[in-house]
């Protein structure tokens, strides 16, 4: 009888073991199973909102193919085309050159090869040297206050002489404002300018300027000024790029590993805070009061402008092409495309319907 008792102590004593067993285990179990992996919760959540802003860049309803290509300041990287478009695609710049220009030439000062108190006279030889066109300095040519507002036609045309249209901009404003009174948009300052790089350089031609940018810097091996032919560039409006070389050249500003900190701080804060605005296509294409620094718009949402710092940088093209620095959200990037001429508002409002996905995207890391 007793060792029936110690017999079924014993059965009981195992039992109670493997059950204790069968809960720990179950315990662990149900523990592995609700422990979860934030770089791998995260990582889902950035890819999820990748398909997401790709789902609605292919649903925009658009008048051509367009690649988006931009980068985060962790460096990070999004891309995403549609249709034929790609990163690699050669575009059409319109004025999305215009940015481009402003930093070959904000290059030459950072070398002390001209100052942006420099005088267009001081290089070209014909520049009046009286009157208010004698008072242009450099930097009211790169925040199109210079007062040059008569665009004379040979700037249009491919065997017209680069310096010699030039000296055709003076002859069409003789009669001009005082540099500094308005702001007005047009290709004229950017052309004398231009000369005034390709003279205090030693050089012959935009092109060898050019050149010589991006044997120093690395930038824009495939991109050219050659419309509306090389010999007589349109630096406001007249290259070709790859969206790639693009994003690349807006790295460079947003790191600062191009120019210096101060050229960089005067090129993206507002230049014509005390001029009156003549002609902006901000203001006629988008309704937007953006003001300008030196080849870039300082973009700002108030109207009247009364922005004081600066969040987001822009160099629209009339194609639709939009690149941009956000400086507020961190990131950078261009919408490459093509359309007609005229569809500069078509790219912005692409840009301005994803944006708060973009901008979440920017603020997502993973460590």
């Amino acid at each position: 009888m007793d060792s029936t008792i110690e017999e079924m102590k014993k059965i009981k004593f195992i039992i109670t073991t493997v059950i204790i067993m069968i809960i720990a285990t179950n315990n662990l179990s149900c523990k592995k199973s609700d422990t979860t992996d934030p770089i791998n919760t995260c990582s889902d959540t950035l890819e999820k909102l990748e398909n997401e802003i790709k789902t609605d860049l292919n649903g925009v309803i658009t008048d051509t193919d367009f690649t988006l290509t931009m980068m985060s300041e962790n460096g990070r990287t999004f891309t995403h085309s549609t249709g034929n478009s790609k990163a690699s695609s050669l575009y059409q710049s319109a004025s999305t050159s215009k940015l481009v220009t402003a930093v070959v030439i904000l290059s030459l000062v950072k070398d002390n090869t001209l100052s942006l108190e420099d005088h267009p006279q001081d290089y070209i030889p014909t520049w009046p040297s009286t009157g208010n066109l004698s008072t242009i300095q450099l930097n009211h040519l790169l925040s199109f206050t210079s007062g040059l507002v008569n665009e004379p036609i040979c700037i249009n045309f491919p065997n017209a002489n680069f310096e010699t249209c030039v000296e055709n901009i003076a002859t069409r404003n003789e009669i001009s404002k005082p540099p500094g009174e308005e702001f007005y948009y047009s290709s004229t300052h950017l052309q004398v300018a231009g000369l005034m790089a390709i003279k205090a350089s030693g050089l012959s031609s935009w092109q060898e300027v050019f050149e010589q940018f991006k044997s120093n810097t690395g930038l824009f091996p495939n991109a050219d000024y050659d419309l509306p032919s090389l010999q007589n560039p349109r630096l406001a409006g007249g290259m070709h790029w790859h969206a790639e070389e693009y994003l690349e050249f807006l790295e460079a500003i947003y790191t600062e590993e191009i120019l210096n900190v101060a050229l960089i701080d005067l090129m993206t804060s507002d230049q014509i805070s005390n001029a009156t605005i003549g002609y902006s296509p901000a203001l006629v294409g988008v309704a937007e009061d953006w003001h300008y620094g030196f080849g870039n718009w300082i973009e700002c949402h108030a109207n009247p402008n009364n922005c004081t710092q600066t969040t987001r940088i822009s160099s629209p093209g009339a194609f639709g092409a939009y690149p941009f620095i956000d400086y507020e959200n961190k990131y950078y990037g261009i919408i490459a495309r093509q359309g007609a001429l005229g569809t500069f508002r078509n790219g912005y409002e692409l840009f301005e319907s994803i944006s708060p996905k973009l901008e979440t995207w920017a603020a997502t890391e993973c460590n």
